[in-house]
């Protein structure tokens, strides 16, 4: 077992550095990268590229036996992964963008490594405008969620459901020389949420049971008109060992449990093993029982609220509710705050994982109690995808 990150290590090995700084224990990061792997049960895991957004962290995982390809969120971060050596990039996302497809298709090298996503013939036929005859790599998303009569559980992704659907859609891209090898099925609502109680538990059995019927039927269907598939992508760092357990699922996706953000605490599946830790540095005491830290305001995406919101990882200090994470000042409370001092540092978790590093242009990897390197973030190599 991988001990938990000390944070007084963390302080000393960047004692350097003005704060506010990201730094990654590496011991927790190849801990997490193993325990995606054990938890997939023999199926290769496609590493998520938006949960992590730095490369020297996508090559680490992508050197770990047991890991295999990346899910990209844009056509333009697929291109340039492929540019810098990635051979095989499934777009987790459909594109709108008409250069990036038309950039892609001109080029063999890019058009055999990488994958689009489609759930619609529209996006088919933008892709063909801007791409000309070019045989583009496609992969149907089928929704995943689960209904039960007008209650949806899940996110508002594809609108592909049933056999088919999937069927229709997949001849009309073989119809237009698209080439389809593979359908993807992402079930947010055991991935994404906690195990918090008895009813939310129940729910995952629930929707991993129907999720794996109609599965099978739509991959058989599929199949049907494009021949066996390349591809049948499932799951999520919440539901690895899930997804993976189904025949018909050739690889699972994983990106957040490399770091481990705070939205991954609750899980009954894994051990929770935070590895990226940011440091804001204490600029005022207004009052006592509070410090007053610079910078800080990095809230996820997703439902606004309590959850979206960064958290000191000391005992005996919180966010104060009527400020939170402000943009440039954020104030502590709790009977750790009256030990601090001007100039002292006060480590968070980020709610998401790689969101993070799109406020940082560097990421400082400890181990041991040193830093072994500092490496650029996507953004610290000056590339933003939205």
């Amino acid at each position: 077992m991988v001990p938990m990150t000390d944070l007084a290590e963390l302080t000393a090995a960047t004692a350097h550095l003005d704060p506010p700084l990201v730094a990654l224990d590496a011991h927790a990061l190849r801990a997490n990268a193993a325990d995606l792997v054990r938890r997939a049960g023999g199926k290769p895991v496609r590493v998520a590229s938006k949960s992590v957004r730095c490369r020297t962290v996508l090559d680490l995982a992508l050197a770990t036996p047991g890991f295999a390809g990346v899910m990209a969120y844009s056509v333009r971060e697929a291109i340039w992964l492929v540019r810098n050596g990635v051979r095989d990039v499934l777009l987790g996302y459909p594109s709108a963008d008409r250069g990036a497809l038309a950039e892609l298709a001109a080029d063999p090298v890019l058009s055999d490594a990488i994958t689009l996503m489609v759930d619609g013939i529209e996006q088919l036929a933008l892709a063909r405008a801007a791409a000309g005859d070019a045989a583009l790599r496609v992969c149907l998303d089928v929704d995943a969620s689960l209904r039960i009569g007008r209650v949806h559980l899940g996110v508002r992704r594809s609108p592909l459901r049933t056999p088919a659907d999937a069927t229709a859609l997949a001849k009309a891209a073989s119809a237009q020389g698209f080439r389809v090898v593979g359908v993807m099925f992402y079930e947010a609502q055991i991935a994404g949420l906690p195990d918090s109680s008895p009813a939310v538990r129940l729910m995952k059995r629930v929707s991993a049971a129907e999720l794996a019927r109609r599965r099978g039927a739509v991959v058989r269907a599929v199949q049907e008109v494009a021949g066996e598939l390349e591809i049948v992508n499932s799951g999520g760092t919440g539901s690895v060992e899930i997804s993976s357990a189904d025949p018909v699922v050739t690889e699972v996706t994983a990106g957040s449990g490399l770091f481990v953000p705070t939205l991954f605490d609750n899980y009954r599946a894994f051990e929770s093993r935070p590895a990226l830790f940011f440091a804001l540095p204490v600029v005022r005491r207004p009052a006592p029982g509070i410090a007053t830290l610079f910078g800080g305001g990095y809230i996820a995406s997703g439902p606004a609220g309590k959850s979206r919101l960064p958290g000191p990882v000391a005992r005996g200090l919180r966010l104060i509710g009527t400020e939170g994470a402000g943009e440039v000042q954020t104030p502590v409370r709790g009977a750790a705050a009256d030990a601090l001092q001007v100039g002292d540092r006060v480590w968070f978790r980020h709610a998401k994982a790689g969101e993070l590093c799109e406020r940082f242009d560097t990421v400082h990897v400890v181990q041991d109690g040193v830093i072994t390197e500092s490496v650029p973030t996507y953004r610290g190599e000056g590339r933003t995808f939205g």
